[in-house]
């Protein structure tokens, strides 16, 4: 997500007309969770979070995607949630990239999850 408050990650299952997690099969329903614990448990080391905020809210996009949000006791919208709280601010495309190469690298190459970069 490119708002640089938080370092904000989405996890999208490649699955076709999918916009729930109880539409999954168990298998897939299994794979997303270990998938988004991964993704989670990266987040925190890399970027020191004092909390990670985990969400399927889909109100907008329907396609099936998970946030993955580093909290800090000192963000702009703690303790609440950070949807509508504060104005996002941006990345620059360089500080984008930045980070989504720290969270690919923490993940490493066999790790599955393709990184989306960002261009200016």
């Amino acid at each position: 997500m490119l708002d640089s408050s938080y370092p904000w990650f989405i996890l999208v299952p490649d699955r076709d007309d999918i916009t729930e997690i109880f539409q999954l099969d168990i298998a897939d329903q299994q794979q997303l969770i270990a998938e988004s614990s991964i993704l989670s448990s990266a987040i925190s080391h890399q970027f020191n979070a004092d909390k990670i905020n985990v969400a399927a809210l889909g109100n907008l996009v329907p396609q099936l995607h998970i946030h993955h949000i580093a909290r800090y006791t000192t963000d702009p919208a703690w303790p609440a949630p950070v949807w509508g709280k504060h104005a996002s601010r941006p990345y620059s495309a360089e500080e984008a990239n930045r980070v989504i190469d720290k969270i690919t690298r923490a993940l490493g190459p066999d790790s599955g999850f393709i990184p989306t970069q960002v261009r200016d």
